[in-house]
């Protein structure tokens, strides 16, 4: 079968399926150096910029620079940067499947075998953006690191070192700045880096002048991403293969919604001009509402629904929206109780919550309620908790169902047994491995080490969790009402059983 590659797509195959093809545009210079050639930015930044090319609205292509030694660079120079990538995902609630060939990518460096080539990259007035996505550890500053090294082991170093020689070959001049966008989910992910690049500046004793042109002529931009990436098909592979008619090694997949905020000057709204064509690309000066909408809806209604969902005996998020008690349960935590505790415009965050419950329920994409459960305790504070303190802050009285999640919550630790890879715990459906911050899993393990059942140990039990401020930062139990509230929902699940608790919370 044909691989994919420019010459397939610049001939006249005829593709056997309806696959969105733009002939490989040759002409177009290098635009963007991107630092991560995995399977987020291929279905984000660089299908974004493909759809530019396609209205002539940015024309230009993006170099990729392999952030660790072993990647995708032969892979990607072997397709001539091609790949085929399929969105899939509910529209109004009905089925939708995309396909194209993205031909946005020029080529792949491997900076650690063409460090040259790499830095050549700088020399080029053309490439004045950079995307990145090195995972959530990638920003990160290393002492060790040394300015001698081809490449630096870092991202922000290889940033550095790149800037560096674009100083240098350019003389200084501010009109060669970069506009520098990170993808990383990490907050203020810009402010991050550039502060990252400057600690490497004083560390390698570069030159003060090259510390100010980066501060005063390089925009770092801290960013919002959000569309699930699934990446791959693997299970999928060979029936795609032949629905595609051709050999594709870099397929990719992904849901169809996709948000992109970016905090920065509006002028650089019109150099990328994302919004000329539809795309959900948000330009602002204060990006905190956005991060709060994302956090406290999806992240938040994640966290809150699925501890009790998983004890119910589900195993997927799908399962969990289509099932007619646990999806009323989620639904109505996003609407009775998260929003109504978010101080922002309600129709945007009615609009996102929609858009969260039909990502929920898309059939693509199986989500399973254990690997959400990974470190359950972090993400309940940051994600849940300030919905409960704001809502009751707002209200003057505790959110039900979300002090029931958190009940839910602490229930799952109930009987587990430490062991060298978590916390060994069992459901009626059978044992599961609980994984989650050691320290966190002997706390809970200690505290429900002497319940005997009673209304008056659920209380302990209660009162136990929201006095730790390891886990809070502060003692929850002081807020009125809350170990009352939370003893008696765990005295439910306990006694009770999950199923008929939910559906007596929900009635």
């Amino acid at each position: 079968m044909t691989r994919l590659n420019r010459a397939l797509v610049n001939s006249d195959f005829k593709f056997p399926v309806d696959v969105e093809v733009q002939k490989y545009p040759d002409a177009l210079p290098e635009r963007v150096i991107q630092f991560g050639e995995g399977n987020f930015l291929r279905a984000f930044a660089d299908w974004m910029i493909h759809l530019l090319n396609q209205q002539n609205l940015f024309n230009g292509r993006v170099v990729v620079a392999q952030p660790i030694k072993e990647g995708l660079a032969d892979m990607v120079n072997e397709q001539d940067g091609l790949y085929t990538l399929l969105l899939r995902g509910l529209r109004e609630g009905k089925p939708v499947e995309e396909k194209a060939v993205i031909s946005s990518i020029s080529r792949c460096l491997n900076p650690y075998t063409q460090w040259d080539a790499y830095l050549k990259c700088a020399e080029d007035p053309l490439i004045e953006y950079v995307i990145s996505n090195t995972t959530e550890a990638g920003i990160t500053f290393d002492k060790e690191d040394k300015f001698e090294n081809q490449p630096p082991t870092s991202y922000p170093g290889k940033l550095t070192s790149y800037l560096y020689h674009r100083y240098q070959f350019f003389k200084g001049d501010a009109s060669k700045g970069m506009v520098i966008i990170p993808c990383e989910l990490i907050d203020r992910n810009g402010d991050n880096l550039k502060k990252a690049v400057l600690q490497y500046i004083k560390l390698w004793n570069l030159p003060e002048e090259f510390a100010c042109w980066v501060v005063g002529s390089n925009h770092f931009l801290n960013t919002l991403v959000d569309r699930v990436v699934t990446g791959y098909p693997r299970e999928e592979i060979k029936e795609i293969t032949n629905f595609l008619g051709y050999t594709d090694s870099l397929v990719n997949t992904g849901e169809l919604f996709h948000l992109w905020v970016i905090e920065g000057p509006k002028e650089l709204a019109e150099r990328l001009p994302f919004h000329k064509i539809g795309l959900q690309v948000i330009w602002t000066e204060d990006m905190t509402p956005y991060r709060t909408r994302k956090v406290r809806i999806l992240n938040g209604a994640h966290t809150a629904s699925v501890p009790a969902a998983f004890l119910y005996g589900l195993e997927a998020v799908g399962e969990m929206m289509d099932h007619e008690v646990m999806g009323k349960y989620v639904r109505q935590i996003i609407q009775d109780e998260i929003i109504p505790s978010i101080d922002l415009d309600k129709n945007m965050l009615e609009e996102f919550a929609n858009a969260v419950v039909e990502r929920f329920q898309n059939p693509y994409i199986k989500h399973y309620l254990l690997s959400i459960l990974l470190n359950s305790s972090s993400k309940f504070k940051a994600r849940v908790l300030p919905s409960i303190i704001e809502y009751h802050k707002l209200n003057g009285t505790l959110p039900k169902k979300l002090v029931f999640s958190l009940a839910a919550l602490i229930a799952v630790y109930k009987d587990g047994k430490i062991d060298g890879t978590g916390m060994k715990a069992t459901r009626e459906k059978g044992e599961f491995i609980m994984k989650d911050d050691m320290w966190a899993l002997e706390f809970f393990a200690a505290t429900w080490s002497n319940f005997d059942g009673s209304k008056q140990s659920a209380q302990e039990v209660a009162a136990k969790v929201l006095k730790n401020t390891q886990l809070w930062d502060k003692d929850l139990s002081e807020i009125e009402g809350f170990v009352e509230t939370l003893g008696e929902y765990l005295y439910k699940i306990v006694n009770v059983g999950m199923q008929k608790t939910v559906a007596e919370l929900i009635s």
